[in-house]
């Protein structure tokens, strides 16, 4: 956050100097009355009070013209933050949820605007206006020291009012927002299966589930909001009734001589002015506290990323890969998902990895692509570790299918070219070395394909192999496959296997599979139980292993499954 403050220093500076010279040609009204009182009034001249006009209404003229420009500034810092926290939240947010070991901070770009919305709020502003609540209270205690006295009380009282509003307030505001943040997340999870619960009948019991996280926001926004509006309304009527106070007290001074008429209404003006600031911010304090929380949680998640330091850009890696005692364990878990785990592959070898189900594939293949950081051991792509990579500098060199396949909005073509500047040649390409390339054509637009948010007009495995030519885009060195067969049919399964048998000794290939027929494309074969493991060597070895393991217990070990038949659909 310190390049954001360094670009706000400036515009905040100027406001706080508007300020200054905008509360204090606030002083004209005041002095205006005190001369009206005990000048005109007594002399009966007109052309004094025709010249005091003219010169407040030229500070008054001057005081809108320099209140309209702060508070313009106020909303060109509010723009700034927007501008220059949103990319580099959305960045972190991005970074936070490819690490699903992680919490994800979906409320993000939210904070953002909050602070944004802090900074159009005129509670903002009553902050710069308040310390001139001392200088009303020096001017009032120069015209008369009991006045000023009695002020000064006043302003004391409101300040301890606007602290135990902070006191009462601040934990219901930050647990109410905890619990909204909550409820939305949900909501928005239970879109993303909005097919499923529709087929399935589950709307009403998602509602449900919602309203009740709901309901407990309710129950603290009920609480926060009685608290915040007898706050606020006390505010009004302590500040309503230190003047009457004070106007009283003007008055005795008055009726014993001590004091003249001018004094005391220059006097309630002073202070009425000294306490709205205050008062004001007592009203926009909700708005306040949500601003600070908001800054205090992006701090938090842009200091993270900060601390990351910049990397050395590095050559094109070979394809060279080593794991070594690879430890994991998600946070809070108390069981490893994964306990020294090391394999080595040299540059154009390829990997099969399999295994049950639950004994840590998917993790190996997130920390083997640096997605996730092992609590011990290393992953080096030629001989580097993959953390010193910059994801934006690996990410040409890594090709990467997951279990669970997401295209995004736009063309097929803009998809295979990872959504950046579409070369024909090289999208093109890769569909040939996916064998996907007729099946695009195929398509009603072909590559200019247009794929909603949903991706509906495309089946499982259509996807599933527009997102194996993504993978295959540009030059890869390391290509990861978790489960690139589980929706193809045979057809797709067969054009699988041909592009594997192409890239053999050419990209480093690990492939995670519970079928044979991709096996026989791999020079290596892992086989993972309770995240350790079982066996790993030749593939050819490992599978006669594996199989004569089977014949002994029974059938009880690894099976790996037999490809599906061609003649099948996706």
């Amino acid at each position: 956050m310190q390049p954001l403050l360094q670009l706000l220093k400036r515009p905040l500076l100027f406001v706080a100097g508007f300020s200054f010279v905008v509360n204090l040609l606030l002083l004209a009204p005041a002095l205006f009355m005190l001369q009206v009182f005990d000048r005109v009034l007594t002399s009966q001249s007109q052309e004094t009070l025709l010249v005091l006009l003219l010169g407040v209404a030229v500070a008054l003229g001057l005081m809108l013209m320099l209140d309209y420009l702060r508070s313009r500034l106020q909303g060109v810092a509010g723009n700034l933050i927007a501008e220059q926290l949103s990319p580099a939240v959305a960045k972190a947010m991005l970074a936070h949820a490819a690490r699903r070991a992680e919490r994800a901070p979906s409320e993000g770009l939210r904070d953002v605007a909050a602070l944004r919305s802090l900074f159009s709020a005129q509670g903002l502003l009553a902050l710069f206006d308040t310390p001139w609540a001392f200088v009303y209270v020096a001017v009032i205690w120069l015209a008369h020291p009991v006045l000023g006295m009695a002020a000064a009380a006043a302003s004391v009282l409101m300040l301890v009012l606007a602290v135990v509003n902070d006191r009462l307030t601040r934990r219901d505001i930050e647990a109410l927002q905890k619990e909204a943040a909550t409820a939305t997340r949900y909501l928005e999870s239970a879109m993303h299966n909005a097919e499923l619960a529709q087929s399935l009948g589950m709307g009403e019991a998602l509602i449900g589930r919602w309203r009740h996280l709901n309901a407990g926001v309710t129950a603290l926004q009920g609480p926060t909001a009685r608290k915040s509006v007898a706050m606020a309304a006390l505010t009004r009527a302590t500040r309503q009734a230190v003047q009457v106070l004070l106007q009283a007290l003007g008055a005795y001074l008055v009726i014993t001589g001590e004091g003249t008429p001018g004094i005391l209404v220059a006097c309630t003006i002073l202070l009425g002015r000294a306490l709205a600031p205050v008062e004001q911010v007592v009203g926009s304090w909700r708005v306040l506290a949500e601003g600070r929380l908001a800054f205090a949680r992006l701090s938090e998640l842009l200091g993270a990323t900060a601390r990351q330091p910049e990397r050395m850009t590095l050559p094109a890696p070979a394809g060279r890969l080593h794991a070594q005692d690879l430890m994991f364990r998600p946070p809070k878990g108390e069981r490893m998902i994964l306990a020294g785990v090391s394999l080595s592959l040299e540059p154009g070898e390829s990997l099969a990895i399999t295994g049950p189900s639950g004994a840590g594939k998917s993790t190996l293949v997130r920390l083997l692509t640096g997605l996730w950081k092992p609590h011990a051991g290393v992953v080096r792509l030629d001989d580097v570790d993959i953390a010193q990579w910059s994801r934006a500098e690996l990410g040409p060199w890594l090709g990467y299918v997951p279990q669970d396949v997401e295209l995004f909005v736009g063309t097929v073509a803009d998809n295979i070219a990872r959504l950046g500047e579409v070369d024909p040649d090289k999208v093109v390409q890769a569909a040939q070395r996916a064998g996907v390339h007729a099946l695009i054509l195929g398509l009603p637009e072909g590559y200019d394909t247009v794929i909603d948010s949903m991706g509906v007009m495309l089946s499982p495995g259509q996807r599933q192999r527009i997102a194996l030519a993504r993978a295959l885009y540009g030059d890869p060195r390391l290509l990861v496959l978790d489960e690139p067969n589980s929706n193809l049919d045979g057809a797709g399964e067969l054009a699988l296997g041909e592009a594997l048998k192409a890239l053999r000794g050419q990209v480093t290939v690990i492939v995670v599979t519970h079928r044979s027929a991709l096996v026989q494309h791999m020079d290596k074969l892992l086989v993972l139980e309770a995240g350790r493991v079982k066996q790993y060597g030749p593939a050819a070895e490992v599978m006669q292993t594996i199989r004569r393991a089977g014949q002994n217990a029974g059938g009880a070990q690894v099976v790996m499954m037999p490809a599906r038949p061609a003649e099948k659909v996706s």
